[in-house]
C-alpha cells in the first residue's frame, strides 16, 4: 500500500478544502488553488482531514493515489505558507535586475536577457547577484526558477553561472592540472 497515498492530510486553521466531482479547491490566506483529479481516485474530507482512496491495486491506480495526495498536500501548504526559490549568479559581471514584472539578467552574453515574471509569482532582488522567486503554486515557482537558471547553467570548470542558493556544483580539473 502506498504510504504517501494513505497519509491523512490535516487541514490547518484558515484553510478550506472543497471537493466537487473531480475538482479539489483549496482556499487560504495567501490565495486559492484548484486541481482537476482523476475519476479513479476518491477524495473525502472527514473531521478536518483529507483522505484519498483508490478502488484497486493496479499499478496506474497506485501511482495516481500517491500523486493526488502529494499534490493536494502541496496546495494546502502553498495557500497557507507559500513557496520560495532562491537563485544566485556567480561570475564577474553576472547580476540580476528586477524592474516591475521583468527580470533583466546579465550573464556573460553581449546583451541582457529579459524575462517576464508570470502572473501569480513574485520576484524580489535580495542583492545584485541574488534573487528570490515566491508564490503559492509549487510547480510554477520551481518551473520559473528553472527557466531563469537555464539562461546560464553553472559550468564545471570555474563554477560560473546561475544556480540555486546552496546548490553544489561538482568541479572538474582543467587541462593544466591533468598533466
Amino acid at each position: 500500500m502506498s504510504r504517501i497515498g494513505k497519509r491523512e492530510l490535516v487541514i490547518p486553521d484558515g484553510v478550506t478544502v472543497t471537493v466537487d466531482n473531480n475538482t479539489v479547491t483549496v482556499k487560504g490566506p495567501k490565495g486559492e488553488l484548484s486541481y482537476e483529479k482523476s475519476n479513479i481516485i476518491t477524495v473525502e474530507e472527514v473531521e478536518g482531514k483529507i483522505i484519498t482512496k483508490r478502488p484497486n491495486d493496479a499499478k496506474a491506480t497506485k501511482q495516481l493515489h500517491g500523486t493526488t495526495n502529494a499534490l493536494i498536500n502541496n496546495m494546502i501548504k502553498g495557500v497557507k505558507e507559500g513557496y520560495t526559490k532562491e537563485l544566485e549568479a556567480i561570475g564577474v559581471g553576472y547580476r540580476f535586475q528586477v524592474q516591475g514584472n521583468k527580470i533583466s539578467i546579465n550573464a556573460g552574453y553581449s546583451h541582457p536577457v529579459v524575462i517576464d515574471v508570470p502572473a501569480g509569482l513574485k520576484a524580489e532582488q535580495t542583492s545584485n547577484t541574488e534573487i528570490t522567486i515566491s508564490g503559492i503554486d509549487k510547480q510554477r515557482v520551481a518551473e520559473f526558477a528553472a527557466n531563469i537558471r537555464s539562461v546560464r547553467e553553472p559550468e564545471p570548470y570555474k563554477g560560473k553561472g546561475i544556480r540555486y542558493k546552496g546548490e553544489y556544483v561538482r568541479r572538474k580539473e582543467g587541462k593544466k592540472a591533468a598533466k
